[in-house]
């Protein structure tokens, strides 16, 4: 299976990266017919994980994956499924 790993650590505190990261990641993945990102946006205060949930639940980016999934070990990391085309 196909995956895509994004680790947000190192621009936590970059508004536009962190923006222009998740969307340079969620376009490559279908693109490409990766059927999950990994986003990690770490443990922290959990501001950056609300920002990156706020990202993904935008109208035109939320139709373009499947299904959102919360890892239940690690809360500092998300799944974003893709259909398989």
């Amino acid at each position: 299976m196909a995956k895509i790993k994004l680790d947000l650590h190192d621009i936590y505190n970059k508004g536009q990266s962190i923006d222009a990261e998740l969307n340079r990641v969620i376009n490559e993945a279908v693109a490409k017919g990766v059927s999950l990102v990994e986003i990690i946006p770490g443990k922290g205060s959990g501001q950056l994980k609300k920002r990156v949930l706020r990202f993904l639940e935008q109208k035109q980016v939320r139709k373009l994956y499947h299904r959102l999934e919360k890892d239940s070990k690690n809360w500092g990391r998300l799944f974003v499924h893709f259909k398989k085309e």
